[in-house]
């Protein structure tokens, strides 16, 4: 290998001083062949080679192998061939006996030629990229593994994140009406992945060219209710939505390292909206406004929002089971007994599980996502409990009703005067909380203990006389079962007969004596 500094004194010698070709190969102890390279290149070239060689012993299997590398682009990365296992299966299979070393090096190459080049992309204002990632935090103390949905604005970077317990359709549609009110207005497309929260099915008529795709049920009612264009990447191509993978990648390194810590998820969805606010006063690489500058074009492009937010919500009609309960995502929730055994629409909210019968709301549940839970509200069953009240002690909804102890006072004391009579009579007080805070009720007992009026109509004259802010006296307009008193006017003349009548009024001389 010659130097660059050998290179300068030939060429100079050769084309300066006008020295011959045969002259400096005697001078400078180099061959003439070296001589006529050198005066073509300024430094040296290096060794260059046009082609490599193909390899006598490998050249009969390079087909095989490129048909291996083919296949394995539609098959799990997991388990795709490794250049060993290409090898192993050469020597085996096709009784190669070349070495592992020009089968390594040709699987390099063949594999580098496959990879997918990519076009640099520029984003419209007015568009928008949707995706969902999960992560790990502490809510009320306890530490789960959440999901937050995302949403990208590729034209001016512009952010949404707000987090659930559970990547499911209502909160897909939950995640869509937030974002679109925290930006204030509707995107004209967002693009997706192939996503079952938003896409049923993926049907491919023969000989068609382009998949067609069935959409959720709710996903088509938020679609029609904000009227934006729907766009979808390729199965299994997350780099066609890179923006929004970019982004869930970012607010989990920034938004939620370390693990956040929040008393609900409200508070926590608060923390990552103040982020997403915050972060519009960055300047990106390569831009020279801030993210809330080029979201400016991004606003004027945006369709209006509707007047009504959508409703988002699974709905599910089902019916009620001999024990007043409604099952709804594997989990059981209570409703009023007399509502036994008919249909019901149940609506599955991200927080709440809204039941309705005849487009009447008859019970709202906060919502569970353990798995065969019971949900029950103890004031479904006490009308029940009433004709039922032998069942008191083993009423299951009524576990862990949490109650004063006024009120197991009150039991105690009308059970040990009435029996069961007492009891039913205590059912009954325990029915006024269905109409009245649970509170209320409790002062009002507490009120009827001190006066020593153990009984129901005790206690609800109490109630209804502190909520009208009037004295606790008995109206018996709303007793009309009791037998009424009829108290007359004196007459002065009834009292003149009296005296009048003999034997009635004592003689002045019984009374000296």
């Amino acid at each position: 290998m010659f130097t660059v500094e050998l290179y300068a004194k030939i060429r100079r010698a050769v084309m300066v001083e006008g020295l011959s070709r045969r002259e400096a190969a005697r001078r400078f102890g180099v061959h003439r062949n070296t001589i006529a390279k050198m005066l073509q290149f300024s430094i040296p070239p290096g060794y260059r080679r046009r082609e490599r060689p193909l390899s006598k012993k490998l050249g009969p299997y390079m087909a095989w192998i490129d048909a291996v590398i083919e296949g394995d682009r539609s098959v799990h990365k997991k388990q795709r061939h490794t250049a060993h296992r290409i090898f192993e299966r050469l020597r085996d299979e096709r009784g190669f006996s070349g070495g592992y070393t020009i089968v390594r090096e040709y699987v390099a190459q063949a594999t580098l030629r496959t990879r997918e080049m990519f076009v640099p992309l520029s984003h419209r204002p007015g568009h928008a990229q949707a995706d969902f990632g999960e992560a790990d935090g502490y809510i009320a103390g306890k530490k789960v593994r959440f999901h937050y949905f995302c949403m990208d604005l590729p034209h001016s970077d512009g952010c949404f994140v707000k987090a659930y317990p559970a990547e499911t359709a209502e909160a897909f549609c939950d995640g869509h009406v937030a974002a679109f009110d925290f930006f204030g207005g509707v995107p004209q497309s967002i693009l997706y992945d192939n996503t079952r929260l938003a896409v049923a099915k993926i049907v491919k008529a023969s000989g068609a060219k382009n998949a067609q795709r069935l959409r959720s049920q709710m996903f088509a009612e938020l679609q029609s209710h904000y009227l934006f264009d729907d766009r979808f990447g390729r199965p299994g191509k997350g780099n066609d939505k890179g923006k929004v993978e970019g982004l869930v990648g970012y607010t989990r390194r920034n938004f939620m390292t370390p693990l956040p810590v929040a008393d609900s998820f409200d508070a926590l969805n608060a923390r990552f909206r103040d982020a997403c606010t915050k972060r519009r006063q960055a300047i990106l690489r390569g831009h020279t406004i801030t993210i809330g500058e080029r979201l400016q074009a991004d606003a004027a492009a945006f369709m209006l929002l509707p007047p009504v937010p959508y409703d988002a919500c699974h709905k599910v009609a089902t019916r009620v089971s001999s024990l007043s309960l409604v099952r709804y995502r594997n989990n059981d929730y209570s409703v009023p007994t007399r509502y036994g055994h008919q249909e019901v629409l149940v609506k599955g909210y991200v927080e709440r599980v809204e039941i309705a019968c005849r487009g009447e709301t008859i019970a709202v549940h906060a919502r569970s996502y353990t798995t065969a839970d019971f949900i029950s509200n103890p004031l479904h069953y006490l009308a029940l409990l009433e004709h039922k009240s032998r069942a008191l002690d083993q009423a299951a909804p009524l576990d862990g009703w949490q109650l004063a102890d006024c009120i197991h006072r009150l039991r105690r004391l009308m059970e040990a005067r009435m029996g069961n009579a007492g009891r039913r009579e205590f059912i009954q007080v325990l029915r006024l909380m269905e109409n009245f805070h649970q509170y209320q009720v409790e002062h009002a007992v507490t009120e009827a203990l001190r006066l020593g009026a153990i009984s129901f109509d005790a206690v609800k004259m109490l109630l209804l006389a502190r909520l009208e802010n009037r004295p606790a006296r008995l109206d018996l307009t709303f007793y009309p079962y009791l037998p009424a008193a009829t108290v007359g006017t004196t007459d002065p003349r009834a009292y003149l007969g009296l005296i009048a009548s003999p034997g009635l009024i004592p003689s002045a001389e019984r009374i000296s004596a």
